[in-house]
Protein backbone atom coordinates (compact mmCIF):
# COMPACT_ATOMS: atom_id res chain seq x y z
CA UNK A 1 0.00 0.00 0.00
CA UNK A 2 2.81 2.42 0.90
CA UNK A 3 4.65 1.54 -2.32
CA UNK A 4 1.55 2.22 -4.44
CA UNK A 5 1.02 5.52 -2.60
CA UNK A 6 4.54 6.61 -3.57
CA UNK A 7 3.85 5.59 -7.16
CA UNK A 8 0.64 7.65 -7.23
CA UNK A 9 2.32 10.72 -5.71
CA UNK A 10 5.10 10.43 -8.28
CA UNK A 11 2.50 10.18 -11.04
CA UNK A 12 0.76 13.33 -9.79
CA UNK A 13 4.03 15.27 -9.56
CA UNK A 14 5.16 14.34 -13.06
CA UNK A 15 1.71 14.89 -14.58
CA UNK A 16 1.65 18.43 -13.17
CA UNK A 17 5.19 19.09 -14.43
CA UNK A 18 4.04 17.98 -17.88
CA UNK A 19 1.03 20.30 -17.73
CA UNK A 20 3.23 23.26 -16.78
CA UNK A 21 5.57 22.70 -19.72
CA UNK A 22 2.68 22.20 -22.15
CA UNK A 23 0.91 25.36 -20.97
CA UNK A 24 4.14 27.29 -21.24
CA UNK A 25 4.24 26.15 -24.89
CA UNK A 26 0.61 27.31 -25.29
CA UNK A 27 -0.73 23.91 -26.29
CA UNK A 28 -4.46 23.18 -26.56
CA UNK A 29 -6.18 21.08 -23.83
CA UNK A 30 -5.66 17.83 -25.74
CA UNK A 31 -1.95 18.57 -26.14
CA UNK A 32 -1.67 19.42 -22.45
CA UNK A 33 -3.25 16.08 -21.49
CA UNK A 34 -0.98 14.11 -23.82
CA UNK A 35 2.17 15.77 -22.46
CA UNK A 36 0.98 15.21 -18.87
CA UNK A 37 0.29 11.56 -19.66
CA UNK A 38 3.62 10.72 -21.31
CA UNK A 39 5.52 12.59 -18.60
CA UNK A 40 3.75 10.64 -15.86
CA UNK A 41 3.94 7.14 -17.37
CA UNK A 42 6.97 7.33 -19.68
CA UNK A 43 9.54 6.22 -17.12
CA UNK A 44 7.29 3.57 -15.60
CA UNK A 45 6.46 2.15 -19.03
CA UNK A 46 10.14 1.78 -19.90
CA UNK A 47 10.81 0.22 -16.49
CA UNK A 48 8.05 -2.38 -16.84
CA UNK A 49 9.05 -3.32 -20.38
CA UNK A 50 12.67 -3.79 -19.31
CA UNK A 51 11.76 -6.16 -16.47
CA UNK A 52 9.17 -7.99 -18.56
CA UNK A 53 6.04 -6.75 -16.80
CA UNK A 54 3.26 -6.69 -19.39
CA UNK A 55 0.78 -5.16 -19.70
CA UNK A 56 2.59 -2.24 -18.07
CA UNK A 57 1.40 -1.01 -14.67
CA UNK A 58 -0.81 1.91 -15.80
CA UNK A 59 -2.66 -0.41 -18.21
CA UNK A 60 -3.40 -2.89 -15.42
CA UNK A 61 -4.51 -0.28 -12.88
CA UNK A 62 -6.98 2.31 -14.18
CA UNK A 63 -6.36 4.38 -11.03
CA UNK A 64 -3.25 5.84 -12.66
CA UNK A 65 -5.25 7.07 -15.65
CA UNK A 66 -7.75 8.77 -13.33
CA UNK A 67 -4.91 10.27 -11.28
CA UNK A 68 -3.27 11.74 -14.40
CA UNK A 69 -6.55 13.22 -15.64
CA UNK A 70 -7.29 14.63 -12.19
CA UNK A 71 -3.80 16.13 -11.83
CA UNK A 72 -4.11 17.67 -15.30
CA UNK A 73 -7.45 19.28 -14.49
CA UNK A 74 -6.10 20.51 -11.15
CA UNK A 75 -3.08 22.16 -12.79
CA UNK A 76 -5.23 23.77 -15.50
CA UNK A 77 -7.84 25.08 -13.05
CA UNK A 78 -5.21 26.47 -10.68
CA UNK A 79 -2.84 27.69 -13.38
CA UNK A 80 -3.03 31.24 -12.00
CA UNK A 81 -1.82 30.01 -8.63
CA UNK A 82 0.97 28.20 -10.48
CA UNK A 83 1.85 31.30 -12.48
CA UNK A 84 5.54 31.06 -11.62
CA UNK A 85 5.80 28.26 -14.17
CA UNK A 86 9.51 27.65 -14.03
CA UNK A 87 9.61 27.52 -10.23
CA UNK A 88 6.54 25.27 -10.07
CA UNK A 89 7.91 23.03 -12.81
CA UNK A 90 11.18 22.62 -10.92
CA UNK A 91 9.34 21.73 -7.70
CA UNK A 92 7.06 19.08 -9.19
CA UNK A 93 9.81 17.66 -11.39
CA UNK A 94 12.08 17.33 -8.35
CA UNK A 95 9.38 15.58 -6.31
CA UNK A 96 8.72 13.29 -9.25
CA UNK A 97 12.29 12.10 -9.67
CA UNK A 98 12.65 11.51 -5.93
CA UNK A 99 9.53 9.35 -5.74
CA UNK A 100 10.06 7.49 -9.01
CA UNK A 101 13.66 6.62 -8.17
CA UNK A 102 12.60 4.51 -5.20
CA UNK A 103 9.67 3.03 -7.14
CA UNK A 104 12.07 1.89 -9.85
CA UNK A 105 14.48 0.44 -7.28
CA UNK A 106 11.69 -1.53 -5.65
CA UNK A 107 10.59 -2.91 -9.03
CA UNK A 108 14.16 -4.08 -9.63
CA UNK A 109 14.32 -5.75 -6.22
CA UNK A 110 11.04 -7.57 -6.85
CA UNK A 111 12.56 -8.85 -10.11
CA UNK A 112 15.65 -10.05 -8.14
CA UNK A 113 18.04 -7.80 -10.06
CA UNK A 114 21.55 -6.80 -8.96
CA UNK A 115 21.66 -3.61 -6.83
CA UNK A 116 23.53 -1.70 -9.56
CA UNK A 117 20.85 -2.65 -12.07
CA UNK A 118 18.17 -1.59 -9.58
CA UNK A 119 19.81 1.83 -9.27
CA UNK A 120 19.98 2.15 -13.06
CA UNK A 121 16.33 1.10 -13.30
CA UNK A 122 15.34 3.66 -10.66
CA UNK A 123 17.23 6.39 -12.50
CA UNK A 124 15.60 5.53 -15.84
CA UNK A 125 12.18 5.38 -14.20
CA UNK A 126 12.72 8.85 -12.75
CA UNK A 127 14.20 10.51 -15.83
CA UNK A 128 12.66 8.99 -18.95
CA UNK A 129 9.24 10.63 -18.65
CA UNK A 130 10.88 14.05 -18.43
CA UNK A 131 13.04 13.22 -21.47
CA UNK A 132 9.96 12.42 -23.56
CA UNK A 133 8.21 15.56 -22.29
CA UNK A 134 11.09 17.83 -23.21
CA UNK A 135 11.60 16.26 -26.64
CA UNK A 136 7.91 16.58 -27.53
CA UNK A 137 7.99 20.20 -26.34
CA UNK A 138 11.10 20.95 -28.39
CA UNK A 139 13.34 21.44 -25.36
CA UNK A 140 16.77 19.99 -24.59
CA UNK A 141 16.04 17.33 -21.93
CA UNK A 142 17.28 18.32 -18.48
CA UNK A 143 19.19 15.04 -18.18
CA UNK A 144 21.39 16.07 -21.12
CA UNK A 145 22.36 19.40 -19.60
CA UNK A 146 24.98 20.08 -16.95
CA UNK A 147 22.35 20.21 -14.17
CA UNK A 148 22.45 17.68 -11.33
CA UNK A 149 19.49 15.48 -12.27
CA UNK A 150 20.22 11.82 -12.97
CA UNK A 151 23.20 12.10 -10.61
CA UNK A 152 20.81 12.85 -7.74
CA UNK A 153 18.84 9.69 -8.56
CA UNK A 154 22.01 7.60 -8.62
CA UNK A 155 23.18 8.95 -5.24
CA UNK A 156 19.70 8.30 -3.81
CA UNK A 157 19.89 4.73 -5.10
CA UNK A 158 23.28 4.12 -3.50
CA UNK A 159 21.94 5.62 -0.26
CA UNK A 160 19.09 3.10 -0.31
CA UNK A 161 21.43 0.11 -0.54
CA UNK A 162 23.93 1.51 1.97
CA UNK A 163 21.18 1.94 4.56
CA UNK A 164 19.52 -1.36 3.72
CA UNK A 165 21.91 -3.19 6.04
CA UNK A 166 20.98 -0.98 9.00
CA UNK A 167 17.26 -0.24 8.56
CA UNK A 168 14.79 -3.09 8.61
CA UNK A 169 11.74 -0.96 7.85
CA UNK A 170 11.54 -0.68 4.06
CA UNK A 171 9.21 2.30 4.24
CA UNK A 172 11.91 4.33 5.99
CA UNK A 173 14.38 3.28 3.33
CA UNK A 174 12.07 4.56 0.59
CA UNK A 175 11.49 7.86 2.38
CA UNK A 176 15.17 8.52 3.12
CA UNK A 177 16.37 7.57 -0.37
CA UNK A 178 13.67 9.71 -1.99
CA UNK A 179 14.52 12.67 0.25
CA UNK A 180 18.21 12.34 -0.63
CA UNK A 181 17.33 12.68 -4.33
CA UNK A 182 15.07 15.68 -3.68
CA UNK A 183 17.53 17.47 -1.36
CA UNK A 184 20.50 16.99 -3.70
CA UNK A 185 18.49 18.34 -6.63
CA UNK A 186 17.28 21.32 -4.58
CA UNK A 187 20.76 22.16 -3.28
CA UNK A 188 22.27 21.82 -6.75
CA UNK A 189 19.83 24.37 -8.18
CA UNK A 190 19.94 26.76 -5.21
CA UNK A 191 23.75 26.85 -5.13
CA UNK A 192 24.13 26.48 -8.92
CA UNK A 193 26.10 23.24 -8.65
CA UNK A 194 26.53 21.43 -11.95
CA UNK A 195 28.61 18.72 -13.51
CA UNK A 196 31.71 19.90 -15.39
CA UNK A 197 31.39 20.15 -19.14
CA UNK A 198 33.66 18.05 -21.35
CA UNK A 199 33.65 20.81 -23.95
CA UNK A 200 36.59 23.18 -24.01
CA UNK A 201 36.38 26.37 -26.00
CA UNK A 202 39.02 26.85 -28.64
CA UNK A 203 40.33 30.39 -28.39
Amino acid sequence: MFFQTLDIFGTVAFAISGVLVAMHKRMDPFGVLIIAFVTAVGGGTLRDIMVGVTPVSWMRNITFVYVIIGATLFAIIFRNQLKHLRRSLFLFDTLGIGLYTVVGIETGLVANLHPLICIALGTMTACFGGVIRDILCNEIPVIFRKEIYATACIIGGFTYFLLKEFLQDQNYLFIIAGLVVIIIRLLAVIFKISLPSLYKSED
